[in-house]
């Protein structure tokens, strides 16, 4: 593991005796590039003096510049106290330039002795770090370490906070502007405020640790990267400060596409463990330089420190790339299943198979093709999770509705990969639809489960569950209500969508929508879509989700896996992104459709997962991996 390694000249940044206003401590600084020069901005505080109304006014921010971003010079006092609700410290502030302008959040405390109501985020405007053209209060609520993104996601002018700091639990959370009036609109962060689970970043790993936004996002080509505070037994001393970092996807800022395991720095050094405050490491600024990250941080809350790390081996650390990356295992004797020439139904191709594990036996329900083109689903059975010891020699689902019907002789039509979800004592199967002629159509039907182990195939009246006029596919239903909802994931253009909905009886006249959960990734290789492969897995550690990509070079598919919080689905808290599995074998990179490994389903038995793909659009392999194995990568 990769960790920052400390400038020689620490600290860059110490007191000054002679500046009453930062004779006690200098500390929390945070960098901007300005006119050529590293600027930095930083949390002064002053020599212990009361004003003659015994008020202690102590914190205020100065400013610093350096041609070398190790030696500091032109120190003076940029913000300090001037309104009602700052009246007792500006302190460590957050510096970004945003079209032209820079942007300075920092905390502002407007009650002393200090409370948690009154520390909340305070603004300035600058543009040569000389002059302050504007102040503005901003949060509503108790909240520290705010910052822009250095350019607009989507439109919308973005920040990062952490809220809650002084009355935890905290939430690192994003938060989107129409215009810059908003950003010190009080409507606008009572809005916000109320929905704040929402905007959260899921970083907590522990109720008894703290976390808070440490440099201001850095965009890189992998992603947004964060530096953050995560501090150990934060409500149970004694504490450990440490410096993590994160990736957030670059158009959705709230989804964490991976995270450092363990802290990048931790107090070591003696100007670190002795101070106004020991044993401390604090992230607050930082910027790229060539091929490096330079971080500054404070030590001890008394003095601002240096240090640096290889930025491309950090990202690729975070995200798993090439390190140790997890595979899954062909079976031996792939494929365990092959077009049958002597049944029309499933002469032309056989693949994309839904699985269950009931009654000790994996039940496969396969897509099958004729030599026509028509898809039917076809059961197969496996005592053993990879030998076939019973297919039978009719399908057990075939079109019946105009929907999926063949309207263009010898074209595609039909129902197309099957995708199983135990609820209760019922199946609930969601499939493609798709008739040749209208775009395809996710389709739910339900069996009990008595019936289909019976192999009495009563099937409900299907029913078409995703919007007309869009193409819909990949949908899947999770095995559990969660919060009283049932959850639904389907992809919807080039991502996969989660929707939660109060019942399954869909009368053909409401769908399924909701929101984006997952986008394709520019890492290792560029995606253009994804899709679920089979239903979410409960696991201790979250919901376990497989995953299929296509990639824009070449249209390869590949798998991947992700993890979904327990209790919030919405909450991505783990990714892999090397891939899991991808076309090697002839049978999976040559077929109907070249370079193609296609899951609809997978089964958990004795920790070992085995997962059925489609390979070519042709053929049936399963591949395992050990459960403790792939969520080692995956958990938080």
């Amino acid at each position: 593991m990769i960790i920052f390694k400390r400038s020689d000249e620490n600290p860059v940044l110490l007191p000054n005796p002679d500046n009453n206003w930062e004779g006690e401590a200098t500390f929390n600084g945070c960098s901007v590039i300005h006119k050529g020069k590293v600027v930095l901005l930083y949390r002064a505080e002053s020599l212990s003096l009361a004003d003659p109304t015994g008020k202690k006014v102590n914190s205020s921010i100065g400013c610093a510049e350096s041609k070398d971003g190790v030696h500091f010079h032109q120190r003076h006092q940029l913000i300090r106290p001037e309104y009602d609700w700052e009246q007792f410290g500006c302190e460590d502030p957050r510096v970004t330039k945003f079209e032209g302008i820079y942007y300075v959040f920092y905390t502002a405390l407007s009650k002393y002795p200090f409370t948690a109501d009154g520390i909340k985020v305070g603004l300035a405007i600058t543009r040569d770090f000389k002059h302050i053209e504007a102040k503005f209060p901003v949060t509503t609520f108790n909240a520290k370490a705010m910052a822009l993104f250095p350019e607009r996601i989507n439109g919308k002018i973005a920040a990062v906070l952490a809220a809650n700091t002084d009355k935890p639990p905290v939430k690192i959370a994003v938060a989107y502007f129409d215009d810059e009036s908003q950003i010190w609109s009080e409507k606008y962060w009572s809005r916000w405020y109320e929905t704040l689970n929402s905007h959260a970043i899921p970083l907590e790993r522990s109720p008894h640790d703290q976390i808070e936004v440490g440099a201001p996002p850095i965009k890189t080509k992998y992603g947004w990267l964060l530096i953050y505070s995560h501090i150990q037994n934060y409500f149970s001393p004694p504490a450990v400060f440490g410096v993590e970092a994160a990736l957030l996807n670059l158009n959705n800022p709230s989804e964490v596409l991976g995270r450092t395991k363990k802290p990048l720095l931790i107090p070591r050094e003696q100007y670190e463990r002795y101070g106004r405050v020991p044993n401390i490491v604090f992230p607050t600024g930082a910027y790229i330089k060539g091929k490096d990250l330079r971080m500054y941080y404070g030590a001890a809350d008394t003095t601002c420190a240096l240090a640096t790390i290889e930025l491309e081996p950090m990202l690729r650390e975070i995200l798993g790339i090439e390190t140790n990356a997890v595979k899954l295992k062909r079976f031996f004797d792939n494929p365990i299943l092959l077009p049958n020439k002597q049944n029309e139904w499933e002469a032309q191709a056989v693949f994309n198979a839904a699985a269950i594990y009931e009654k000790g036996r994996v039940h496969i329900v396969y897509r099958a093709m004729s030599n026509d083109n028509t898809s039917v689903l076809g059961y197969a059975s496996s005592a053993d999770g990879t030998r076939i010891t019973e297919r039978l020699p009719n399908p057990i689902y075939v079109p019946r509705k105009d929907f999926e019907a063949k309207h263009v002789p010898g074209g595609n039509s039909g129902c197309e990969d099957p995708r199983i979800t135990r609820i209760g004592d019922e199946l609930y199967m969601c499939y493609t639809a798709y008739n040749g002629t209208e775009l395809p159509r996710v389709a739910l039907t339900h069996i009990s489960l008595e019936d289909f182990l019976n192999k009495r195939w009563d099937w409900s009246e299907p029913v078409l569950i995703s919007p007309p006029c869009m193409d819909d596919k990949d949908a899947a239903i999770f095995p559990k209500k969660i919060k009283g909802k049932y959850v639904i994931l389907h992809r919807l253009g080039g991502s996969i969508w989660i929707d939660f909905v109060d019942d399954l009886n869909f009368d053909g006249n409401r769908w399924i929508y909701g929101q984006v959960l997952m986008e394709p990734t520019a890492m290792p290789r560029e995606h253009k879509k994804i899709g679920i492969a089979g239903p979410p897995i409960e696991t201790p550690y979250g919901w376990l989700l497989l995953c299929h990509g296509v990639t824009v070079k070449g249209s390869i598919y590949d798998i991947k896996a992700a993890l979904l919080a327990l209790n919030d689905p919405l909450s991505v808290i783990g990714r892999t992104y090397s891939t899991i599995m991808e076309p090697e074998t002839e049978y999976e990179k040559t077929g109907i459709v070249n370079n193609v490994v296609f899951s609809c389903g997978a089964v958990v038995i004795q920790d070992t997962l085995y997962f059925y793909y489609g390979g070519g659009d042709k053929v049936i392999g399963v591949a395992t991996i050990g459960m403790n194995e792939l969520l080692e990568k995956l958990k938080p």
